[in-house]
């Protein structure tokens, strides 16, 4: 019988992504309509789709061997898991989120301070609960079951702690950032004793190995060209490499090919340096894994 890692997937706003992401790392997951439990192209791995909410919850507990989640999750649901990686990624970014406070724009609220007697609606609770102790701010801390900006427009709460990747959203309510609480990303976490069993650990390292090459090629390119040998010490002092640009002849002999892997952020002003240089057919190949 083939041993099986159980494995969470966050269902909701980091359903895709995630999927998106196990696709690029080499796996291919197929969730179902109505069923928890999608299908995935590896034998000794099942998946079940848990809310990120739940998901230390239900490491801690060895429900899961591993899994995928928030950083604000597990320090809301107090999980004892091990972080195996970061990763960076969300459901429209591969930027970190932030968990802010947010007000009307006419309120009187304009620093944490000032929500002492207020009632604030979120779905981080306990983490709220706990950062206005630490202050020793005395406000009421709702749980909202979704729509939480929507409390703050309609007055059914002084101030919302709410999750956002670029703000975008809550300004669009008519909303106002009062100050950050937490930035929050998601990790790979693993049940503690699930690490102790060695092809478990195995087979969790793996997965991350794999799944944070497929992130780190995300921000890279390839770059290919050719170059004159008599411009190669030009060309070297102005190419950015993860070590060393790689560099060989060309079959007459008097020219070279060069690749070297750079950020893409660096390439819109690279391939006019690299051109001034004396390049040609230069190549941009977009990267599937890149193991650092």
């Amino acid at each position: 019988m083939v041993q099986k890692l159980k494995l969470g997937i966050p269902k909701g706003s980091l359903e895709g992504a995630t999927v998106d992401l196990f696709s690029q790392a080499g796996w291919i997951i197929n969730p179902r309509s109505r069923n928890y439990f999608p299908s995935i192209d590896d034998d000794e791995i099942s998946c079940a789709l848990v809310r990120a909410q739940e998901m230390g919850t239900y490491i801690t507990n060895g429900v899961l061997d591993a899994g995928l989640t928030g950083q604000d999750w597990l320090a809301e649901t107090d999980s004892d898991v091990e972080i195996i990686s970061h990763l960076v990624y969300s459901k429209s970014s591969d930027q970190p989120c932030r968990w802010v406070l947010v007000v009307k724009q006419d309120s009187e609220i304009q620093t944490v301070e000032d929500l002492n007697g207020k009632r604030i609606s979120t779905e981080l609770v306990n983490f709220t609960r706990q950062f206005l102790t630490e202050r020793n701010i005395d406000a009421a801390v709702d749980f909202s079951w979704g729509a939480t900006e929507a409390k703050v427009v309609e007055g059914l709460a002084d101030a919302a702690v709410e999750i956002t990747e670029t703000g975008s959203t809550i300004r669009a309510h008519g909303l106002r950032i009062v100050c950050d609480l937490l930035k929050t990303h998601t990790v790979f976490a693993a049940n503690r004793q699930a690490m102790e069993v060695p092809w478990k650990r195995r087979k969790i390292q793996q997965i991350a190995m794999l799944l944070e090459s497929a992130l780190s090629a995300r921000e890279r390119v390839l770059l290919k060209m050719n170059l004159p040998e008599s411009r190669i010490d030009e060309l070297a002092e102005k190419l950015p490499s993860l070590h060393a640009p790689t560099i060989n002849h060309l079959f007459d002999g008097t020219w070279l090919a060069v690749e070297t892997v750079v950020r893409k952020e660096e390439v819109r002003t690279l391939i006019p340096i690299l051109k001034s240089c004396g390049a040609e057919g230069i190549l941009e190949i977009e990267l599937n894994k890149m193991v650092i």
